[in-house]
């Protein structure tokens, strides 16, 4: 396999992982990221741990997708991280089965 091959083979795998991230975000609350991976999950607990001086997080991460196109399965039950860097939490947009009217024509007055 050339060079060129495997360029081109780790470039697909990364559009089909990000198609898959696209399709299933919907099913998840919260975007978790640490400096080894990038999570989707449901329930998130962040404990962070003061030892010697040192401060490291504790993630425990409950219905997991896992960012990561070596994986063969990345749907995963939980995961449990320990991590000394920064730990990102963000908690996604609820979404909502409201739409909202259409307001660019003229308004109309009783």
């Amino acid at each position: 396999m050339s060079a060129e091959d495997l360029d081109g083979f780790e470039a697909e795998s990364q559009m089909a992982l990000y198609r898959e991230y696209q399709n299933v975000s919907e099913l998840f609350t919260y975007v978790v990221e640490t400096d080894r991976r990038f999570y989707l999950a449901n329930e998130v607990q962040v404990t962070p741990h003061t030892e010697k001086g040192s401060l490291y997080f504790e993630v425990d991460l409950t219905d997991v997708w896992v960012w990561d196109v070596f994986r063969p399965t990345r749907f995963v039950k939980k995961v449990h991280i320990y991590s000394v860097k920064d730990v990102n939490v963000e908690e996604k947009a609820q979404r909502t089965d409201l739409t909202v009217p259409d307001f660019s024509g003229p308004l109309e007055r009783d």
